[in-house]
Formats: structure tokens, C-alpha cells, sequence
């Protein structure tokens, strides 16, 4: 699917990816297409080409209204003439009625000046500001060639857009992808995995699946626009859906709702939603609401029953700390506190700098030397490290976790499956870690898939000396235990390393230091990997950094 670039590159290379994509949809989801889009897929071929070629053009650019002017490629010509045959069919409409909303969307400032004739004065006013000054007069709408007889321009609107961006959800498996990631992989820009894809592979099941996706990403957007939550709420389905996959999406979606309820002060709708919400976090939060309301024997209950199996170390860390809590305000008798891992934290005073520039970066400039390199690494390098040792188990072609030639990473890498699916490869990728395997296969992959987008290889903080200098100091038992734990939970623990790493290359060790500016306090997962490392006795420091001024 990739298009090789030549000197003279193909100035239809977006419809030949627009093509591409039907065709591969044609072949792995016609039984999920409806008779209309069947229709327009077959119908779409047998137009002309600049007719097919504007339309990609229309559909692959923002919104649905285009002026005339504005549509202007050397090999589409005339877009009068070629948006004909794309009119006759139905799926573009000519002067289209527009709102006085719209109308400003398509114009320029100057334009709006004339076609209104506002005053001299408003020349300095914001086209914003016009739009109110004129809304209330003009609410009805009208054909934009009955906006204003000056305006020497047409307009057209293109129908079929939600046709388009379903074909494009079924080919990305997402929204957030676009028709730039083939240009971007034409470019060599993006750089994929090139995971062996069967003919039947693909994202979604059913029609059914489509359709719920789109609709909680519709719900999803009317959210993050602020609409109104009780009309939000109503729209997201009572059922669970039968597939994890938009099931993990829905209750995401109820998480984000019940926790802008509770910020609202609405807590008994939150609690009701938190109650049928199965996304991490929500018997958390669950808790933290009783407790708030001064429901202390319903939160000491629930608590008590997740601390016998919490979902997450993330939830057992934060009851580590509500259960002592919860037991003093109901008068029981005290327990004695969890004995928590004795961390080596020190105080480093510097200099105000005179330029502005993280703590960090201030810390790793002062620890710095030739004996003692010291770098600003945080969550890359040992992600980048895991990344490479593990690409054949995480690249591996499961079913469903690859269907289309444009994967960042695997479409189930946030599932709680996602290891065990796995744990053969896995186990087979940390095996090598039992002898100087390891060392070669990290950097032979560091060589043959240089670039290549990965969830976990951050190939901008990586060079080959780095690399090297890793590899010497950091021991192989200190790498699996990372990397086992990073497996036990890859959303949480992805992040939350320490910020800087230091070497000794001459004696083969290293040292990791969290670094915290005056007033900054450790994170939850900062300190779950701090404990983590003192556990297994890996060398971690806290850093806390004054100001000599005021020391």
C-alpha cells in the first residue's frame, strides 16, 4: 500500500489512496456496507477522474462548504466543469442555503465589509464581532447566491461526508487517523511495521459495532464541547455491548461523565454511574465519593472488599492510604500503617537560573561530567529498551490486532488480555535476558527497524551511545523486573519513571534520580515505581532542588 516517490511524483496520489481504501474495504467489509454505500463505491468509479478527484479533494479538507475560488489544482482543471457529474449524483449540492454563520465561515473580512456595508469605523472590529453585530438581523437562512448579488463566487457542499468518514473508520479502526497517514508514509515520515495482514483481517464484526462506535464518538464530541451532561447521558446505551473492544470505549465515556458530575457536586448521579461503570478507576472514585458524603460504612465496606482483590496497583497503593483513614472514623481499632519502602532522598541547592529551564534540565547540566554521564531520560529509555527487545511479541499478527498497514502499535495494546494473548512470545523475548542475547537483538533491532513507529520506542531520545552505554551498565535482572512490570499493567506503568539517569561506564553501574522543584511533591505512579526499584534494590534517589536564594 505504500506509494514509492519518484522525481515527478504523482500529482493524484490522494486519489490513489482514496482508491486504495475502498478497494480494501470492498474486499475485507462488504457485508458490513449498506446497499447506498455499495452503490457509491461502485458508482464512484465510473465517474471521471477530475470528478473523482475533486470529490477526494472536498472530502479530505475540513468541513463541507467550499467556494469555487478556493478549489484551484493544476490536475483537476476547471472545478466548475468537474463538479457536474459529482451534482448529478446527488452528492454534491450548488448554492447551497447557508446559515449567516456559515456565510462568515466561507467569507473574508473585507467581503463581510462590502456585502454588509457596515460603517468606516468597523474596519477594525474582529469578523467575530461583526457576526454578532448582524446576527439577530439576518436568522433565517438563505442560498448563498442570495446572500449578495457582489459576490463573484460559487459555492458548493458536499453530502456524502458521513459516508466518507464511515469508510474511514472502517479502514483505521479509529477516528483519530486520517487521510494524511498516507502521505505521511509516502514521505517517509511515519515509518510502519510492516505486520503480515490476512485477507480477512480486519477491525470491527459487525455493522452493529460501526454504528455504536460512531455513536459514542458522536456522544464523546458533544462532551467535550460542554453540552449539557443529563442530555449526554440519556444517549449512551443502558446495555453493555457484547464487543470488549466498544464496551471499553462506553464505560471510558460513563468514567468521564460521573467524574464531571462529581466536580459539579452532583454526587448521587455520579455514585449511580460510577456504580455501573467498569472502567479502571471508578470503584476508586466510588469510594472517594461515600467518604466525601460521609457515607463512611458504605466506603469502608466497598473499600475492604477491593483491597481482597484490587484491580490495579495503582487502586491498591491509593487504599493503602483510604483504609487507615476510613477504620479511624469509624472507631475501630487501629491497624498499624503499611510499612512503606525507605527511599534515599536528598536536598540540592542551585542557583536561580537566569535563563528560564527545567529543574531537570538543571539538575542533570550540574550532576553531568565525563566520569559520570547523566541524562534526561524519564519513561523513554527504559520503554525504548523493552520496545526493542519485544518487538516480535508485540508486533506478532494476532487476530484483531492488526488490519490495516498504518499501526502505531497493536489495536489491543490497552487490553487486559494484551499479555496473555501473548506470554509465549513474551516469555521467549525475556528469555534472551539469561544470557548476552539481550545485548545483540536490542541492537540489531535498534539498526533494522530505526524509525519505525512503536508504542513503546522513542526513537527521537535514542541514539546508538546511549544505547551502548545502557546496555553496559544497566545489569540484565534489573532490566526483566522493569519490563515484567511494565507487562502487569502497560497503561499505568508506561509512566512514572525517574527523570534522570546517571552512569558510571568505568564500574558498569548507574543510578536513577526523581527530580522535584521547591513545592513539588512525588505522583502516585512515581512513587509506585520508586518503591518498586528500592523492592528489588535498584539504585533510585529522590532529588528535592532549592534556590540559593532561598536557602
Amino acid at each position: 500500500m505504500t506509494i514509492i516517490l519518484t522525481d515527478q511524483p504523482n500529482p493524484l496520489y490522494y486519489l490513489d489512496n482514496f482508491r486504495r481504501v475502498l478497494d480494501w474495504i470492498t474486499q475485507r467489509y462488504s457485508d458490513l456496507l449498506v446497499s447506498e454505500e455499495q452503490d457509491f463505491i461502485e458508482r464512484f468509479s465510473r465517474l471521471p477522474q477530475v470528478s473523482q478527484a475533486l470529490l477526494v479533494r472536498m472530502v479530505m479538507r475540513k468541513g463541507t462548504l467550499f467556494r469555487s475560488s478556493k478549489l484551484r489544482y493544476d490536475e483537476i482543471g476547471c472545478s466548475d466543469a468537474a463538479v457536474q457529474p459529482l451534482i448529478a449524483q446527488g452528492w454534491v449540492v450548488p448554492n447551497p442555503v447557508i446559515s449567516i454563520e456559515e456565510l462568515f465561515g466561507l467569507l473574508k473580512k473585507a467581503e463581510v465589509l462590502d456585502t454588509f456595508k457596515f460603517e468606516t469605523h468597523a474596519k477594525s472590529a474582529r469578523k467575530a464581532d461583526l457576526l454578532e453585530h448582524v446576527r439577530d438581523t439576518f436568522s433565517e437562512s438563505r442560498a448563498f447566491s442570495a446572500w449578495s448579488t457582489r459576490l463573484d463566487d460559487k459555492v458548493y457542499q458536499v453530502c456524502i461526508t458521513n459516508w466518507c468518514e464511515r469508510l474511514r473508520l472502517m479502514f483505521f479502526g479509529n477516528l483519530h487517523q486520517n487521510w494524511s497517514e498516507f502521505v505521511l508514509s509516502d514521505l517517509g515520515i511515519y515509518l510502519y511495521e510492516q505486520v503480515e495482514l490476512t485477507d480477512t483481517a480486519r477491525g470491527f464484526l459487525s455493522r452493529q459495532d460501526v454504528d455504536d462506535y460512531l455513536h459514542l464518538h458522536n456522544c464523546r464530541e458533544c462532551f467535550d464541547q460542554g453540552e449539557a451532561l443529563d442530555d449526554i447521558l440519556s444517549k449512551i446505551p443502558n446495555t453493555p455491548s457484547a464487543n470488549p473492544w466498544i464496551e471499553s470505549r462506553r464505560n471510558k465515556l460513563l468514567f468521564k461523565l460521573a467524574y464531571q458530575y462529581e466536580r459539579c457536586g452532583e454526587t448521587d448521579t455520579a455514585l449511580t454511574i460510577y456504580r455501573q461503570c467498569r472502567y479502571p478507576g471508578a470503584r476508586l472514585r466510588q469510594i472517594r465519593v461515600l467518604e466525601r458524603c460521609h457515607e463512611i460504612d458504605a466506603a469502608y465496606t466497598l473499600a475492604q472488599l477491593a483491597s481482597q482483590i484490587p484491580e490495579s496497583e495503582a487502586e491498591h497503593h491509593s487504599l493503602q492510604r483510604i483504609l487507615p483513614r476510613l477504620i479511624k472514623k469509624r472507631g475501630l481499632v487501629k491497624h498499624l500503617p503499611v510499612k512503606r519502602a525507605a527511599i534515599e532522598q536528598f536536598n540540592l541547592v542551585l542557583p536561580y537560573p537566569a535563563q528560564p529551564s527545567s529543574v531537570e534540565h538543571l539538575v542533570c547540566k550540574h550532576y553531568s561530567c565525563e566520569r559520570t554521564p547523566t541524562l534526561y531520560v524519564e519513561n523513554t529509555l527504559i520503554n525504548s529498551l523493552f520496545g526493542l527487545l519485544c518487538w516480535p511479541a508485540i508486533f506478532a499478527p494476532l487476530p484483531g490486532a492488526f488490519f490495516h498497514p498504518f499501526h502505531h502499535g497493536p489495536a489491543d495494546l490497552h487490553s487486559p488480555d494484551f499479555y496473555s494473548r501473548r506470554a509465549v512470545l513474551f516469555d521467549a523475548c525475556l528469555a534472551q535476558l539469561d544470557s548476552d542475547a539481550y545485548r545483540d537483538a536490542i541492537l540489531q533491532r535498534f539498526h533494522t527497524k530505526h524509525g519505525i513507529q512503536s508504542p513503546f520506542v522513542f526513537w527521537h531520545a535514542m541514539d546508538e551511545a546511549l544505547l551502548t552505554l545502557a546496555l553496559s551498565c544497566l545489569p540484565a535482572a534489573h532490566l526483566r523486573k522493569w519490563f515484567e512490570r511494565i507487562l502487569l499493567d502497560i497503561p499505568s506503568n508506561r509512566s512514572g519513571f525517574p527523570d534522570l539517569i546517571q552512569f558510571w561506564p568505568q564500574e558498569n553501574r548507574y543510578r536513577m534520580l526523581e527530580v522535584k522543584g521547591p513545592g513539588d511533591r512525588l505522583q502516585d505512579n512515581q512513587i509506585r515505581w520508586l518503591e518498586y526499584c528500592v523492592a528489588h534494590a535498584m539504585p533510585v534517589a529522590v532529588c528535592y532542588v532549592q534556590w540559593e536564594e532561598a536557602a
